[in-house]
This record gives structure tokens, C-alpha cells and sequence, in this order.
């Protein structure tokens, strides 16, 4: 797996404005191909369909929340491998590790940069890439 090979982005975010600012980010600045929705079950279904390379997951969500989202995504076959990474304001030590021990790739804080979001994005799947 390279840097080279992120192209698709689910975003899973329930505020409107965030996920404007994030689309913008993401497409504008980052070249990515994005889809967007605000609920843990919408993102179920759309992570069927739209083929992320990668997920980027609201923790706190009405109904659904980012967690048991991601338990949900890991228990179907068709998206038990996508890579997820949380966004969050709760950034505390306890808090990023229980999000890892969740499954999370890595945790993100909000409020985000726009202009640095696509590329830490790409440092993530970079990192992920096994050593050559």
C-alpha cells in the first residue's frame, strides 16, 4: 500500500458546517474523492457502495457513535478492512488510546486545519504502508 493509492474518503460527520469545511479540505486542497454523511448507519450503508480507501469518523454522534460504527463496519465483510481514523475534540491521553484499542488507525483533533487535514491524511496511509 502507498501515499499514492488514498484517493476515496468516506466522511462521517454529523454538524453540516464541519462537514463543508472537511469536503472543502479534503477535495479543494487534498484532490481527494469524498462522500459525506451524518450518521453512523448512513455511513454503514455508504461504506458498501461508495468503496472508501479510508474512513474518517465523527467519535460523538447522535444515535450511533463513532465507536460502535466502527464495531459495526469490522463485523461486515465487505468493510471489515477499511482503515478508520477518529476525529474528535476529546483529545485526552485516556481518550486517544481507548479509540485505538478500538480499532482506530489514529485519532485527529477538531478543530482541524483545512489546509494540513489532506496531508496529515496521507502521512496516516503512508504510515500504514509495510517497509520495502
Amino acid at each position: 500500500m502507498s501515499a499514492s493509492s488514498l484517493h476515496r474518503i468516506l466522511h462521517v460527520e454529523d454538524d453540516a458546517d464541519i462537514q463543508a469545511i472537511a469536503r472543502l479540505a479534503l477535495e479543494g486542497v487534498g484532490g481527494f474523492e469524498t462522500a459525506t454523511c451524518g450518521t453512523g448507519e448512513e455511513a454503514l450503508r455508504l461504506a458498501r457502495s461508495f468503496h472508501p480507501d479510508l474512513i474518517l469518523l465523527d467519535v460523538m454522534m447522535p444515535d450511533m457513535d463513532g465507536v460502535t460504527t466502527l464495531r459495526r463496519l469490522r463485523e461486515d465483510p465487505q468493510t471489515a478492512a477499511i482503515p478508520v481514523v477518529f476525529m474528535t475534540a476529546k483529545v485526552q491521553q485516556e481518550e486517544v488510546a481507548r479509540l485505538r484499542g478500538a480499532g482506530a488507525l489514529e485519532v485527529l483533533m477538531k478543530p482541524f486545519d483545512p489546509m494540513t487535514l489532506a496531508q496529515a491524511l496521507r502521512q496516516i496511509w503512508a504510515g500504514m504502508a509495510p517497509p520495502e
